[in-house]
């Protein structure tokens, strides 16, 4: 049986140590390695060991009872939570690790949530209780509070209290005990089904730096837990990572969800077909070839490049989004000695590695740009390049990535008609829901327009984020929607399309009511009571909102929205004025109106005019000459009306 741990937790919880312990108790390793040592199995980057965080996922194997674990050490910074992410969607259990020293902390709930997204059934470690003036039973009382009253204390016996806790789940297990007593098959059967379906949160105690629990905690694991992959069934594998290796091969970590692959297989991504040259199995940073991968073993494979983290690939394709958006952009600065060519080729391999990163060439200003999540990352993308690419970079302040939308319906003309070409678009563009991107839609009808140059148009308009007209930042939460067009058989040529597309695009948005968006998070501070005035204060100046605080023992818990840019420093005065009493957690919660929005414009200072990728002039033809009708007057001199 092939089983998937995933091991997550706020920083500084002891995550990497607690995976250390499994791996040295299941003879996978000699020797215990510590954080703080720099000698850790799992933290094997060197930029990890210097600066004693995880920042890759990366994973260790050991056997245990008949089964095969992949455990998978993650992130615990935020900088680093869409590594994290990624990971997830291949676990099948996953452990979060708490301190008993500091209990819940922020990062702890935005790893729930991400948890429950997923429906990963979860365990809890309680760590640290060899500290003094810990209490592991206070913890739990947290987990009950604030993320979840179906977490329950195991250890490895049926205690009393866990018996009553099952039963109350289930009556028909309740009617069995009041009948024939105890069973503890019968238990650890639907107990098991409990956990898998996410009915219940089992926590344990211990201590991983100091070896108490880890191995009482694993028998219970193994007990506890069970897969289901079909071998027999047509292959499907999710991508979870990308990686290149010191031989410049990009190798494409796969958790194969059905049936096999072998060495030499054909593997279908998307419409396209590519060969497996080599398959790995790794252990930490190093790995063995294998001949053979089946249903639920996480591999590595080299030979594929066309498929890309979150694809599912094989029999059933599919795509899958992710959560954790960077909010702030960055400037990417070198030295004129060396070429862009080199540097941007550089940033596409991160890209394939982080998608997160949306790496942007910016062709007018000659300028390549990255997305992050925070500081840290770009602290940690100059030591990456300096070490990969063997050349210096450095990062231009941090920015808030903006977006824009419309208030109402519009309808956009656009028309393209120098000598010997020939192409008119209309579209109408209308708003939709928060966070639902830019959709296509199409109506018009083929007598109008060949198919063939409708697939053109959609194709233009889902190619790439658009421009907005305020602050050139992206186009979002629009649906588009093709109401006809017109090409000609002899004249309209490769590209025509495109620049009667975005043409008809811009002279919509030109005559839209065009809205600012800002990043939000959606905020949880917990503090003492005496607190609560100081937070609702800066909240309300950092332009956020809050529900009617909670009271919970002898701490307040408020919740809201507040915009990123107002907010992305906060952690620092917070744990300032609490003296680390407090808790602060914050999870991106989409985008939404601009609290600032004349004054970002005018910060930002775009000029619609001179933007050399768009623009809402139509071009027309007469008497064998191109002429311009500007957007006011280009609906009138439109062919389809």
């Amino acid at each position: 049986m092939h089983k998937t741990i995933g091991i997550l937790a706020h920083v500084d919880a002891g995550k990497t140590t607690f995976s250390e312990q499994l791996l040295f108790h299941t003879k996978t390793i000699r020797q215990r390695g510590r954080v703080d040592h720099k000698d850790s199995f799992l933290d094997s980057h060197s930029i990890e060991k210097n600066r004693g965080i995880t920042i890759f996922a990366d994973q260790g194997v050991f056997s245990y009872n008949n089964s095969t674990y992949y455990i998978i050490d993650t992130p615990g910074h935020v900088d680093f939570s869409p590594e994290m992410e990624r990971a997830i969607q291949v676990m099948d259990y996953a452990i979060i690790i708490i301190s008993a020293v500091d209990g819940i902390e922020g990062h702890t709930e935005t790893v729930w949530q991400l948890l429950r997204k997923h429906k990963i059934p979860t365990f809890f470690f309680i760590n640290k209780i060899d500290y003094d003036d810990t209490n592991p039973d206070a913890v739990l009382q947290e987990i009950f509070a604030n993320l979840s009253e179906d977490a329950c204390h195991i250890t490895n016996s049926y205690t009393e209290e866990l018996i009553e806790f099952i039963a109350e789940r289930d009556e028909v297990l309740l009617e069995a005990y009041m009948e024939n007593g105890f069973d503890e098959l019968l238990w650890t059967k639907k107990f098991k089904q409990m956990i898998e379906e996410c009915i219940v949160f089992p926590c344990a105690y211990g201590s991983a730096l100091k070896d108490i629990g880890v191995l009482d905690f694993l028998e219970s694991l193994d007990k506890l837990t069970d897969t289901h992959y079909n071998i027999d069934r047509a292959f499907t594998a999710q991508v979870y990572k990308i990686r290149h290796d010191e031989s410049g091969n990009r190798v494409t970590f796969l958790k194969v969800l059905s049936g096999k692959m072998r060495v030499r297989d054909e593997v279908k991504i998307g419409s396209e077909h590519e060969k497996i040259t080599q398959l790995r199995q790794y252990n930490g940073s190093k790995f063995k070839t294998i001949d053979e991968a089946n249903a639920g073993e996480l591999v590595a494979v080299t030979g594929l490049t066309a498929a890309s983290i979150g694809d599912t690939i094989g029999a059933n394709q599919s795509k899958t989004h992710f959560d954790l958006i960077p909010t702030l952009k960055s400037k990417v600065i070198f030295d004129d000695s060396i070429h862009v060519k080199e540097v941007l080729r550089s940033f596409r391999l991160l890209d394939a590695e982080d998608p997160s990163l949306r790496v942007y060439w910016d062709e007018y200003f000659q300028e390549i740009h990255v997305h992050v999540m925070g500081v840290i990352q770009l602290e940690v993308l100059v030591q990456i390049v300096k070490e990969r690419f063997h050349y210096n970079v450095t990062f231009g302040e941090p920015k808030i990535l903006y977006k824009e939308t419309i208030e109402a319906p519009v309808r956009g003309y656009g028309h393209f008609e120098p000598l010997k070409h020939y192409a008119e678009v209309h579209l109408l563009i209308e708003p939709t829901g928060r966070g639902s991107g830019l959709t296509f839609d199409n109506i018009c009808h083929a007598n109008d327009l060949s198919i063939g140059n409708q697939n053109l148009v959609k194709h233009h308009l889902l190619e790439k984020d658009h421009h907005g007209i305020l602050t050139g930042s992206a186009l979002t939460d629009v649906k588009i929607t093709l109401l006809t067009g017109r090409g000609h058989n002899e004249h309209t040529s490769g590209g025509d399309f495109r620049e009667a597309t975005y043409r008809a695009l811009r002279q919509g948005l030109e005559k839209a009511q065009n809205i600012l968006l800002e990043p939000f998070y959606d905020y949880k501070i917990k503090v003492d009571m005496d607190l609560i005035g100081r937070v609702l204060s800066d909240v309300q100046q950092a332009h956020g909102t809050f529900e009617p605080p909670e009271n919970t023992g002898d701490k307040v818990i408020i919740k809201g929205r507040v915009p990123v840019a107002t907010f992305m420093s906060y952690s620092t005065t917070f744990a300032s004025f609490t003296h680390g009493t407090g808790t602060l957690s914050l999870l991106f919660g989409g985008y939404d109106r601009c609290h600032n929005q004349e004054a970002v414009i005018e910060r930002i200072g775009y000029n619609k005019e001179a933007d050399p990728e768009y623009t809402s002039t139509s071009i027309f033809c007469a008497k064998g000459t191109g002429y311009k009708v500007p957007w006011q007057e280009a609906e009138k001199a439109m062919h389809c009306l």
